[in-house]
């Protein structure tokens, strides 16, 4: 990811709290393998465990997700690890990092159109793309072994952690007042042991979290005002949001 200073975004609290904004990660892994695909990419939706205070040794967090069995990038990765797995290891590590991206929920071709203020005075502008993400770089643990407690036990924890997440946070499911959250109780039990069969854990410990939010930041304050104008004047959700995150950023930078 090319981290221009202006558009970079270095807090780790805030970089997570971005990832449990948007916890649609882009899982992509680097493989050589005789039957699959060198590198791989899955859409997964993922849980961020953070440490605790006393607990430095992956300050980025620890991301958790599983993916299909019969997944290709799975596949890859059982491969693998194959080795590994005929020793009767639960958990496998994989020698190489990863890397996981998430997008942000807006982005938005910026034309030179809303640069209020450079465009009638000298007319050098041109278009742009605004957009923000977050990259994950760490190693990745695999629970493939479905005869393992252990990896019975990270799945039934996963898979109950992202519903009750999900439930919570995308669906605001909390009770009450509110819809009561789906949760996995609420399934036959050997119906969710058979699916849990069909899955693999992934855990990936991040020693690297990179971010930006590139929102017109490198911009005047007289071209952010266009843009932001300009993209409230679209009336959609997606210029509203671009809208918002253009005066945010903005004045973020402003400040410092």
């Amino acid at each position: 990811m090319y981290l221009r200073a202006v558009h970079a975004e270095g807090q780790i609290p805030v970089l997570q709290q971005f990832i449990r904004d948007n916890p649609l990660g882009i899982l992509t892994t680097a493989i050589k393998s005789p039957s699959h695909a060198f590198i791989q990419s899955s859409h997964i939706p993922f849980v961020l465990d953070t440490p605790s205070s006393n607990d430095d040794r992956f300050p980025g967090g620890i991301l958790r997700g599983h993916i299909a069995k019969q997944n290709p990038q799975a596949k890859a990765l059982m491969e693998a690890l194959a080795e590994q797995n005929a020793q009767g290891n639960s958990t496998l590590e994989l020698a190489d990092e990863v890397l996981i991206l998430f997008n942000g929920p807006h982005h938005h071709y910026v034309t030179p159109k809303f640069y209020t203020e450079t465009k009638p005075e000298s007319g050098k502008v041109v278009p742009t793309w605004n957009y923000s993400a977050v990259q994950a770089y760490g190693k990745i643990s695999v629970y493939c072994n479905s005869k393992a407690e252990e990896t019975g036990a990270f799945l039934q924890k996963q898979v109950e952690d992202l519903s009750r997440q999900s439930e919570r946070d995308i669906m605001g499911n909390i009770g009450g007042e509110k819809p009561t959250p789906w949760e996995v109780s609420d399934a036959p039990v050997n119906y969710v042991e058979l699916l849990k069969k069909n899955i693999i854990g992934i855990e990936i410990r991040v020693e690297r979290l990179q971010g930006k939010f590139k929102m017109s930041q490198e911009m005047s304050k007289g071209d952010r005002d266009g843009v932001v104008k300009g993209f409230e004047e679209l009336g959609s959700e997606v210029g509203n949001g671009i809208a918002a995150s253009v005066r945010e950023r903005g004045d973020l930078k402003d400040l410092r």
